[in-house]
């Protein structure tokens, strides 16, 4: 059983969150200095709203960072000793008085955690091409005042304190049975994701007009590479919930906070699609593992071992005690969902 928790806040205020509560962060916060999140910015503060009216664009970008400060303020709070969070973010380029310039947000995300101690570990670039024929800036074919075109995000890794351990046989249990697969390992933790983007307009009356998620299989990826099952994960920017139902699906816990009421109100309100889509996904990523093993064997590869929950081979050791559960059913109750499990049976 696993729960999962939408509360209706401002992220730079998670008091319902206990102190050292949460395992992960994955989330995707507002970009400082797109002129999409100017708005929401300058309703926080009066200096991001002076500042742009002024077209003092430093200290624009200095206030929205301040805003996103108070929440990675929290974050800090809430995160285990050995948590992990998990930030995707793009730098910002920005026509400033004729002058066209990059406004780097990953920097300064990384700058605020490490002056808290934190440890930065390799990061992901999220590469999302575009083939538009309009997408270069600058001057054209006449040098030097083209600019490279950014078609990345970053995704931070930043770890709290020192790596986690797992001492008790409960946490060594949980730990063993969130093995991913040694082929998914392989593409996971790779320092370049090329994956398309998701939808960004938003259908919800009374909301924003664009959520500013990320895909799905970010999400799912981070959080079985960062955490283990019955952990609980935050998302401090929920929109949609992209975070929570992937957490669902990986058999954590979840809270995460959002501002807007109406996307509170409308989250997950169809229990049984999502089952059904969820599920499909986890069906879908067992079938991958078995073609994959199926390709080896092709190439004359014989050396498997047996997963003990499920009878498939794999490919290290390491895998035997990997558990896949589908979804059994999903109950909500105003802001919160409510998830049971049932062992994947193979054949079934």
């Amino acid at each position: 059983m696993t729960t999962h928790k939408i509360i209706n806040t401002s992220a730079a205020n998670m008091a319902e969150i206990k102190d050292k509560s949460i395992a992960l962060v994955v989330t995707s916060p507002p970009y400082p200095m797109i002129e999409m999140w100017d708005n929401s910015f300058s309703e926080q503060s009066d200096k991001v709203k002076f500042s742009l009216e002024n077209k003092d664009y430093d200290a624009a970008f200095d206030g929205m960072h301040e805003v996103l400060d108070q929440v990675w303020n929290e974050v800090d709070r809430v995160l285990i000793d050995g948590g992990i969070a998990c930030i995707n973010i793009g730098d910002a380029t920005k026509n400033c008085n004729g002058n066209f310039r990059l406004f780097s947000n990953h920097a300064r995300i990384l700058s605020f955690f490490m002056k808290h101690g934190y440890s930065v570990l390799p990061d992901i670039i999220w590469r999302k091409q575009t083939n538009a024929p309009n997408k270069f800036m600058g001057s054209g074919m006449y040098p030097p005042g083209a600019y490279v075109t950014y078609e990345h995000e970053y995704i931070l890794i930043l770890r709290k304190g020192l790596k986690r351990e797992f001492k008790k046989l409960e946490e060594k249990t949980n730990r063993r049975q969130s093995a991913y697969f040694w082929e998914e390992r392989n593409v996971w933790f790779s320092d370049i994701w090329s994956l398309s983007g998701t939808a960004q307009k938003m259908k919800i009356e009374n909301s924003r007009q664009r959520s500013g998620a990320f895909p799905f299989e970010i999400a799912y990826r981070l959080i079985n590479m960062y955490s283990v099952k019955k952990d609980t994960v935050l998302d401090p920017f929920t929109g949609t919930g992209t975070t929570l139902l992937a957490s669902l699906l990986s058999e954590r816990n979840s809270v995460g906070t959002e501002i807007e009421f109406s996307l509170c109100e409308n989250m997950f309100n169809d229990t049984v699609k999502i089952k059904k889509q969820l599920n499909k996904y986890i069906e879908d990523r067992i079938k991958k593992h078995q073609e994959f093993v199926e390709e080896q064997k092709q190439l004359g590869k014989d050396k498997f071992y047996i997963n003990n929950n499920h009878g498939f081979e794999v490919k290290t050791q390491q895998e035997i005690e990997a558990c896949f559960n589908e979804i059994d059913e999903i109950t909500k109750d105003g802001f919160n969902l409510n998830c049971s499990y049932k062992k994947i049976e193979m054949g079934s």
